[in-house]
């Protein structure tokens, strides 16, 4: 995409990284002190940030040194910026924790350490108790001029990662990490909304969206609308924990820049995905 002339700014997710550090949290929690969940976003955010600023260094210098590169296109320096994405205090996640993460305990454990620590603590599918946080809407990045400067300097912008460090603002204007995990796909689509992008890709484990998804009638989409996304999310066709959020975040984005567009496919499809050759592209109407 950077060779075909692309601005592009890239969000990831952490799940899997912020359930490593929390573990090693508790597993240390008798000689250190834990680590605060906010301070496990950010420290994720840096961490992945590296890992794509150094694979795409490599890439590009690899492509110059093969002469690759188109002679037009500058080479491009990726970029990482720790983002805050500010929620509302007030939003109900807060008072209805929903989101698992740490390790699994027995119930006794869960318990004590929910009356202990002021934990919400759940049993999940039967493999043992969890803590629940909540999973608040993103309401604004925090850095959006910062990635909006970036972005006009030439720069590959790497942000918002795991949805961003969540918090809230003081009544003094202040801002305050809060022990909450927002969801990736619906941070990314307001940061792609208040940046008025021309494109928000979602890149996922299938080449297109599909309705009855792995069952004997299952249908891939190569195009929707708005309004049929809407309604195929009302009838159920959409997973909680999968699809659905990312039609959500391409509804609210296309919303809020109705002149755009949005694709959702796979990796290796993603190039093919732009000329209308693959994946599932989403437009108003």
């Amino acid at each position: 995409m950077m060779r075909m002339g692309w601005q592009i700014v890239l969000t990831h997710g952490n799940g899997p990284q912020v359930g490593f550090i929390l573990r090693r949290s508790e597993l240390a929690r008798h000689e250190l002190h834990e680590v605060p969940l906010d301070y496990c976003g950010a420290d994720t955010q840096g961490a992945i940030g590296y890992m794509f600023q150094r694979a795409m260094r490599n890439e590009i210098n690899t492509r110059l040194r093969a002469g690759t590169w188109p002679q037009d296109a500058p080479p491009v320096s990726p970029v990482t910026t720790v983002t805050q994405t500010l929620v509302d205090i007030h939003d109900p996640a807060f008072q209805n924790p929903s989101k698992p993460i740490g390790s699994f305990m027995d119930e006794a454990t869960a318990k004590a350490r929910a009356e202990r620590e002021g934990w919400h603590v759940v049993e999940d599918a039967g493999r043992g108790w969890r803590r629940v946080v909540p999973s608040p809407l993103p309401r604004e990045t925090i850095e959006r001029d910062a990635i909006r400067a970036l972005i006009d300097q030439g720069f590959f912008v790497i942000c918002s990662g795991g949805g961003g460090v969540p918090v809230v603002r003081e009544p003094d204007g202040s801002l305050k990490g809060v022990e909450a995990v927002i969801d990736k796909d619906l941070a990314g689509a307001t940061l792609a909304a208040s940046l008025r992008a021309d494109l928000f890709l979602i890149s996922t484990a299938v080449e297109k969206v599909a309705l009855n998804y792995n069952k004997p009638d299952q249908r891939w989409l190569n195009h929707l609308t708005v309004t049929e996304a809407q309604e195929y999310l009302r009838q159920g066709h959409f997973l909680k924990g999968s699809m659905a959020p990312k039609i959500t975040a391409v509804i609210n984005f296309l919303q809020a820049v109705p002149s755009s567009r949005a694709i959702i496919t796979d990796p290796p499809n993603i190039t093919r995905s732009l000329d209308g050759a693959a994946g599932t592209l989403i437009v108003s109407g």
